[in-house]
């Protein structure tokens, strides 16, 4: 049984409780009827767990970012939105929230200040840092408050996140809903510790147990944590105990639960339990709980009619590919007169700092780029100038960073994430691929973050430092990468990249840091994305290439006179300049793709095929695809030569010439 205490809430607060218990429970029995039915598809069942949603969504303040899951429909009632809306999003209807791209609770929306979930299940709790940092940035006495369970908790998510706030000092409770299983697993083929407050003190913070079917305790629990929190920043553990009594989803079933313990928690039901304890106190008549329950019923029957009435989402190709990045109509800046003689590195951190200048929302996060300037120095002084709150080490945890990046989008705050190596981004994959990418898409959320890559071979530092990682992002709709060879054209597109409301991998080679000088412009400029530049113009080929490739190309026609040839820097990737690659190719009739990826799966294969598709008739020789052994990448300065293209290219071009 549960014991309620009353304390000094008062009736009104009670009466509001109950109501918003009594709304998900009945929402939820008329799902599973329609599932049944074969009217919805899937659903996610929360009954015997609402009184931790319905004690939070009361117990914060509306402004509050929560971050749910899949089992806390009473966030989302408890926030008022529109019942329809919300079956409409069941239903992938067009008043949804994903115009029918996502399901359930996979949706954001700030006008209720939410961040759904995705199916990953731990990258919420990096958002939610970033959402936390975002209110202390801008001095707001606020509280985020993330969800995750106790099988989710297992994730490196959950350790990075909570270690980030823990060092930042950040406003976040991270609510665990212990209910013994993460789908069939039970906790103890989960986790050895007793329990999850015991983690705690592993990250320097405080952690509090409460029964998480107990609405009252709930309630003021998070109240008191919430007003104190605001006062003094901190993130605190919050494991709400509590047991699931349905299956993980409703296809799943509970089989694999033994039955005393449904026996067990059904004594405890967090609504049965609390609408017992307010008519022995007299706070609720039976005649008003008729009353409430009528009125719920008739508020959700006629949801469900304006959701079921809706038309269907007519697919529109071109909205779907009009939706994927935010809008961005970008002006262009020109240069002035004025140069400076830098390097590819002086030339990124002057157009860094340029663009810390005009953009006062914009903030920096990776490792060591404080007061030790970066792995590179590339930001060194930065801190100096613009300040630690701006200029921030971070733990050594990509993921929870580059989540946390999308967290500073949704409060309004431009992030540069600054992976040390390109290869360690691996570390962060479901925060690119999952979130950055597809938040516009799914639900109208931008992510204007820019994730700069120092990337690239050439100096000896073995597999894990040296890869070509920018064909793992080409192929995921939603992402613009830029790869530029040059230092005018790296300060020009990165502070592009600034500018766009849209997420941005930006590749800068490593071995091209310092070995490469160049006039760049003074003060403040960009360039285009997806606009090639035609670095050299010739009649015999054309050589389509980026990044170290390109020097590789001039190095290499420099030594062979007689071969004329186009030589065309992308610059950018995504967008890419197709229409000047096609141009070249139809004028010269021969071409060469060079990269240094490695070839099977490179970019160089979709450019190939694409110029075989539209150029085919116009073509004098087989297009030829030049790039890095499809090994990993070795240490030897020796092997890494034979890895690396650069005397593969001279002999087929000197083939393709010739053909």
């Amino acid at each position: 049984m549960i014991s309620f205490e009353r304390t000094n809430i008062e009736p009104e607060t009670l009466i509001r409780l109950y109501k918003e218990l009594v709304k998900p429970r009945m929402i939820e029995e008329k799902m599973l009827v329609l599932l049944r039915q074969g009217k919805i598809s899937k659903w996610f069942s929360g009954i015997g767990q609402e009184a931790i949603s319905v004690g939070i969504a009361c117990a914060l303040e509306k402004e509050e970012f929560i971050l749910p899951l899949h089992r806390n429909l009473g966030i989302f009632t408890g926030r008022g939105i529109p019942l329809h809306r919300l079956f409409c999003q069941f239903q992938g209807k067009p008043s949804g929230f994903t115009k029918g791209r996502d399901r359930s609770f996979h949706f954001g929306t700030n006008e209720y200040h939410i961040v759904g979930m995705i199916s990953h299940l731990g990258p919420q709790m990096g958002v939610a840092d970033g959402i936390a940092l975002g209110t202390l940035l801008d001095q707001k006495q606020k509280v985020t408050l993330v969800y995750t369970g106790d099988g989710g908790a297992s994730e490196g998510d959950f350790h990075e996140s909570l270690n980030t706030a823990a060092v930042w000092d950040l406003p976040v409770i991270y609510a665990i809903e212990n209910n013994g299983y993460g789908l069939s697993t039970p906790s103890s083929e989960q986790f050895r510790c007793k329990q999850f407050i015991d983690k705690g003190i592993g990250y320097g913070i405080e952690a509090i147990q409460i029964d998480g079917n107990n609405v009252l305790e709930v309630y003021e629990t998070v109240k008191r944590l919430a007003e104190s929190i605001r006062i003094k920043p901190r993130p605190v553990l919050l494991e709400l105990m509590t047991f699931r009594m349905r299956g993980h989803e409703e296809a799943s079933g509970t089989k694999y639960i033994p039955q005393e313990l449904f026996e067990t928690w059904g004594k405890k039901d967090p609504l049965s339990s609390y609408e017992r304890y307010l008519l022995e106190e007299g706070v609720l008549t039976e005649t008003a709980k008729d009353a409430f329950r009528a009125k719920i019923k008739l508020e959700i029957e006629q949801g469900i009619e304006l959701a079921f009435g809706e038309e269907i989402v007519h697919p529109d190709t071109e909205r779907e590919l009009n939706d994927l990045y935010a809008p961005f109509n970008q002006q262009i800046t020109e240069p002035g007169k004025g140069t400076t003689s830098r390097r590819l590195i002086d030339a990124l951190s002057d157009g860094m700092r340029l663009a810390m200048q005009k953009h006062p929302r914009l903030v920096l996060m990776g490792q060591d780029i404080g007061e030790y300037g970066g792995a590179f120095k590339l930001t060194e002084g930065f801190v100096r100038e613009f300040g630690k709150e701006r200029v921030r080490n971070t733990p050594l945890c990509e993921s929870a960073i580059l989540g946390a990046g999308l967290g500073l989008s949704i409060k309004g705050f431009k992030a540069m994430v600054e992976m040390q190596f390109s290869d360690f981004v691996s570390e962060g994959m479901t925060q690119i691929v999952n979130n950055l990418a597809k938040s516009h898409w799914r639900w109208g959320q931008n992510a204007d973050v820019v994730v700069r890559m120092p990337t690239g071979a050439g100096v000896a530092a073995g597999p894990f430092h040296s890869q070509s990682t920018e064909a793992w992002f080409y192929h995921i709709p939603g992402l613009k990468i830029a790869y530029p060879a040059f230092p005018a054209d790296a300060k020009g597109l990165l502070l592009s990249a600034f500018e766009d409301p849209n997420p941005v991998m930006f590749f800068e080679h490593k071995a091209l840091y310092r070995s490469y000088v160049q006039e760049v412009p003074d003060g403040y400029y960009t360039i285009e994305f997806g606009k090639a530049n035609l670095i050299r113009e010739g009649s015999h080929l054309s050589i389509i290439t980026y990044g170290y490739g390109v020097h590789w190309a001039l190095e290499v026609l420099d030594k062979q006179k007689d071969i004329s040839a186009d030589v065309l820097d992308l610059r950018t990737l995504s967008p890419l300049d197709m229409e000047a690659v096609l141009k070249s190719v139809n004028k010269t009739g021969k071409v060469i793709v060079l990269h240094e990826d490695t070839l099977t799966g490179g970019i160089g294969g979709e450019i190939a095929a694409t110029i075989s598709e539209q150029c085919f008739e116009n073509l004098d020789a087989p297009v030829v695809r030049v790039a890095s052994l499809d090994t990993p990448i070795p240490f030897s300065p020796e092997l890494e030569q034979n890895f690396l293209p650069k005397e593969r290219f001279e002999k087929r071009l000197l083939e393709l010439w010739k053909y």
